[in-house]
């Protein structure tokens, strides 16, 4: 009996992690235009301009997101932890782990090196 409720228990708390993470993805779904950059380590004030004129991202329902940051960006995304953490791959798989808050109208990702604000297109 023990063993079955705890199954039971087990197979809810994914679903609803599962739901979760799904209703967060659904935010993302969408075209961002970086609107600013909060440098952590040296940045040029070009490579900064670049970004803040430039940047935006694209994230699709299959789970790839296209874009430009400080080059062109086309590769894949995920989201872990409830939508809390975002991993971008580029074309050849290097991740870029990111702390992500998402809400209706804005996006922020928090990264080793920089903290960039996009807001929805």
């Amino acid at each position: 009996m023990k063993k079955s409720t705890l199954f039971i228990f087990g197979f809810v708390f994914l679903s609803l992690l599962m739901i979760s993470c799904q209703k967060e993805r659904n935010k993302l779904v969408n075209s961002w235009k970086v609107t600013n950059v909060e440098a952590k380590k040296t940045l040029s004030d070009s490579i900064k301009n670049v970004i803040l004129s430039k940047g935006n991202l694209k994230f699709s329902k299959d789970g790839k997101v296209t874009g430009f940051l400080d080059v062109e960006l086309n590769g894949t995304y995920a989201l872990n932890k409830g939508g809390k953490n975002l991993i971008i791959k580029d074309e050849v798989g290097t991740p870029y782990p990111f702390t992500s808050t998402i809400d209706k109208e804005q996006l922020v990702l928090d990264g080793e090196d920089m903290t960039l604000t996009l807001d929805k297109n």
